[in-house]
């Protein structure tokens, strides 16, 4: 029933109704939302076209390994450049000013790691899910068990901020209720990925990256054109415009602790390599080769965003402080936090250029939980089902049929928690999201491809420290401890943890593995050599993603 009342309201949107929440009317934007009913509409297109290719595991889950390194690296770059990036960083920039990059210098330094650690040797072991190289050597049941549990709480936290961005972004936008709007973005998740596969999360994932890239980059020329193309004058402007002056352009105002830098700073780049729906991208090309250069051009189409994202966060300061439709009497911007690249769209291209950016930045939304649903998925049926509750014994299409009724329960609880996490801090929910990624998942993943010594013991129980381990100190900072639960003061003084709970996570499965003198130990041992020339070599790669 809430979804046909949320197809008919759309119905009413596309009239031209203005709608009444509550006494209170919402302007509606005409052209945002036929740009966006254009991008649904060729999206669902595309995912009618890849359903005969998505019949299959390797279809569904790879897209049959046929994405070239360009577009694997486009569909990366679509897929890591969520709306918490553009709008978030623009966001942190015209509020803070220089410090506002510590996010986007953290997200691309992650970039090379992938590319010299983690690539080619993901590549030539894997086949479906970063589970599959972990269990590679180790004992099968255990190891799938704890990855598709760090692996889900990692992709359930970025549904949740995803979600409750969504949410937020088409009330203010749209003018439709957030309950409505969740409901919507959780529809249109389970219809790409349900019925799509890979083969067209990957180009709902391409097509969003080049609007994105195209809007920004039209963004950041006419903001250097309205100053000449004079650095100095821009800078000057925003300077003279913010409350703190030249102030904006000293770094430490964000994050004057230094602990919390660098432990945002570790979160950031090492949860890159750590993130399953990121490193599942790496199965969808036919090699190694296609794999280092999906990260080549991952990393200069994200670099190049988010010196996007700079620009456009000074001109937020330049062209929205100095004009008397959005300054306070205080001086300030009197608009909604993280609009601010979103309004500055109006100042700089008009209601058109508006509505454009306004659907883009919704499609960015879809791209990502698109990601995300299907990786989920694939840690319910693959890892959970088929290997551990099957033990590897399940025909094709019974994984199948699981691996879809996965994405539509995912897709409903995406829903569901992002109505009752609404009005949740999604930058908090982010750091969180990194910081189990970089806390559990980066450990095992690069001590299981480089260690001989690893065990399954160690990982499973290493693993599970870690997990417990990053979620106890979250819970005890001051992002819950205080703020939330309403104690005086945190029993953890940092927001941020990963400089404690990545190393908690490496002692324990160094210690764990060292003392483990089992049978299975011995084994897991002496399975490296083996690992370890597929991962140089490749040789058997091409029977990783048949099934």
């Amino acid at each position: 029933m809430r979804i046909f009342i949320a197809l008919l309201l759309i119905f009413e949107l596309l009239n031209g109704a203005s709608l009444d929440f509550g006494g209170v009317k919402s302007e509606l934007n005409i052209v945002a939302i036929l740009m966006f009913a254009i991008f649904v509409l060729a999206t669902l297109g595309i995912t009618y076209y890849s359903n005969k290719l998505s019949n299959s595991a390797s279809g569904f889950y790879t897209a049959g390994g046929n994405i070239t390194g360009f577009q694997n690296g486009m569909a990366t770059a679509g897929d890591y450049m969520s709306a918490a990036s553009f709008l978030g960083i623009v966001g942190l920039v015209f509020h803070s000013g220089f410090d506002g990059l510590v996010y986007s210098i953290g997200w691309l330094v992650g970039w090379p790691i992938m590319l010299f650690l983690i690539a080619e040797k993901f590549r030539n072991l894997g086949k479906f899910t970063f589970s599959d190289i972990i269990a590679y050597r180790l004992d099968d049941k255990p190891i799938r068990v704890i990855s598709a549990i760090s692996g889900l709480s990692v992709i359930l936290f970025y549904l949740i901020a995803q979600m409750v961005g969504a949410g937020s972004l088409i009330q203010v936008l749209f003018g439709l209720p957030y309950e409505t709007a969740v409901i919507i973005v959780g529809v249109m998740m389970i219809l790409y990925v349900t019925f799509g596969g890979m083969h067209a999360t990957t180009w709902v994932q391409i097509i969003k990256a080049g609007l994105l890239l195209g809007g920004a980059t039209f963004m950041a020329i006419m903001i250097l054109y309205r100053s000449g193309f004079n650095l100095s004058v821009y800078f000057d402007l925003a300077i003279s415009n913010h409350p703190n002056g030249e102030d904006i352009m000293k770094p430490g105002g964000l994050l004057a602790d230094p602990i919390s830098a660098i432990s945002l700073g570790l979160a950031l780049m090492f949860g890159t390599a750590g993130l399953p729906h990121i490193l599942m991208r790496f199965f969808t090309v036919k090699d190694a080769k296609e794999a280092r250069k999906s990260v080549f051009y991952a990393t200069g189409f994200i670099g190049y965003f988010y010196i996007l994202t700079f620009i456009i966060g000074f001109g937020a300061i330049a062209f929205l402080l100095g004009n008397p439709e959005f300054i306070g009497s205080d001086g300030k911007f009197n608009g909604i936090a993280n609009m601010e690249a979103i309004e500055l769209s109006k100042v700089l291209g008009g209601d058109i250029f508006y509505g454009f950016i306004s659907a883009v930045s919704f499609a960015t939304i879809l791209a990502v939980v698109a990601g995300l649903a299907i990786s989920g998925a694939g840690a319910i049926s693959h890892d959970l089902y088929v290997n551990v509750c099957k033990n590897g014994k399940c025909d094709a299409n019974t994984e199948m049929k699981v691996t879809k009724r996965a994405t539509i329960a995912l897709g409903l609880l995406a829903i569901l928690l992002g109505i009752i996490f609404e009005g949740q801090n999604v930058a908090f929910m982010v750091g969180l999201v990194f910081s189990i990624a970089a806390s559990v998942n980066f450990p095992i993943i690069l001590l299981c491809i480089y260690w001989r010594g690893l065990s399954t013991r160690g990982v499973f129980y290493g693993g599970l420290i870690g997990l417990f381990g990053v979620l106890g100190l979250v819970v005890l900072s001051p992002s819950i401890w205080v703020d939330i639960l309403g104690f005086e003061s945190a029993i953890f003084p940092y927001s941020y943890p990963a400089i404690f709970s990545m190393p908690i996570t490496f002692i324990a499965i160094y210690i764990i593995s060292k003392f483990d003198n089992s049978k299975r130990a011995k084994i897991d041992r002496s399975g490296f050599d083996a690992q370890d020339f597929r991962a140089q070599t490749g040789i058997g790669a091409s029977q990783a993603i048949s099934h």
